[in-house]
C-alpha cells in the first residue's frame, strides 16, 4: 500500500513478447527498472523464456527488477479487472483517474516497432481494458515515464512536455531522425535511457559501413 495515496502499490509490466533481448531493449528496460523503483513502484518482465539469458545489466537490478518466466494472463488472473492495457488502438486516453481505477499496468514489448507492428494485439486479445497514451509512436521507456507521470504524479497527458521526431546529432555533419515521440527534459531535450545516444550512433555508423 502506498502511505502517502492511501492506495496499493502500482506495478507495472512488460511482457516480453520476443524470443531474444535485444541492446535496445535491454537498455530500455533497465531504464523502466530504476525510474519505477524511484517512484516506489514495481517492475515486472514476464513472459521471458527460460531459455533466455539476461545481460548482466539486467541481470545485476535485483531489487528494481523482477523477472517471471509466468505470463501476465497466469501472474493476475485474480484481479483482471485492475490490469490496464496501455494500447495503441484504444478508444479511451489515460487519465489520472486510472491511478485509482487500476493498480497494474500492462505494456507489450516491442512498442518502438517503425512503421508500428500492432505487438499489442497479443494481449488485446485477453480482454484486459484498454488506454491509450495519445496518437504518437513512443519507445516502451517513454510509454512507461508517461503512464507513472499520468497515473502517480496525476499530469494529464495534454499537460506532459514532449518532443516528437527529435534529431540527435552525432558530428557537424551526421545526425539521425528518431520516428518516436519522447518526454522533455527541462532543456526540451529527449528523455533516454542511459548509452542510448551512443548505442544508436553505432548503429548508424555500420549502417553507413554497409553502404560504403
Amino acid at each position: 500500500m502506498d502511505r502517502e495515496k492511501g492506495r496499493r502499490q502500482a506495478t507495472f509490466v512488460v511482457e516480453h513478447l520476443d524470443p531474444e533481448l535485444g541492446k535496445w531493449s535491454a537498455r530500455e528496460y533497465g531504464c523502466i527498472a530504476r525510474e519505477c523503483h524511484a517512484a516506489g513502484a514495481r517492475f515486472l518482465l514476464t513472459s521471458v523464456p527460460e531459455s533466455l539469458q539476461l545481460p548482466e545489466e539486467l541481470a545485476s537490478l535485483k531489487e528494481e527488477l523482477t523477472v517471471e518466466r509466468r505470463s501476465v494472463e497466469e501472474i493476475f488472473a485474480e484481479i483482471k479487472d485492475r490490469v490496464c492495457l496501455l494500447d495503441p488502438a484504444a478508444t479511451a486516453e489515460l487519465s489520472p483517474a486510472d491511478g485509482d481505477n487500476f493498480d497494474v499496468f500492462l505494456f507489450g514489448g516491442i512498442l518502438g516497432d517503425d512503421p508500428p507492428r500492432d505487438r499489442t494485439s497479443e494481449l488485446r486479445k485477453k480482454g484486459y481494458t484498454g488506454r491509450s497514451l495519445g496518437p504518437k509512436q513512443m519507445s516502451t521507456d517513454t510509454a512507461v515515464r508517461v503512464t507513472r507521470m499520468v497515473t502517480l504524479d496525476r499530469i494529464p497527458l495534454d499537460k506532459i512536455p514532449y518532443v516528437d521526431n527529435p534529431e540527435l546529432r552525432f558530428s557537424r555533419y551526421e545526425t539521425t531522425e528518431l520516428p518516436y515521440r519522447y518526454v522533455a527534459d527541462k532543456d526540451g531535450k529527449p528523455i533516454m535511457p542511459e548509452g542510448m545516444f551512443e548505442l544508436i550512433k553505432a548503429d548508424a555508423d555500420r549502417g553507413l559501413d554497409d553502404v560504403l
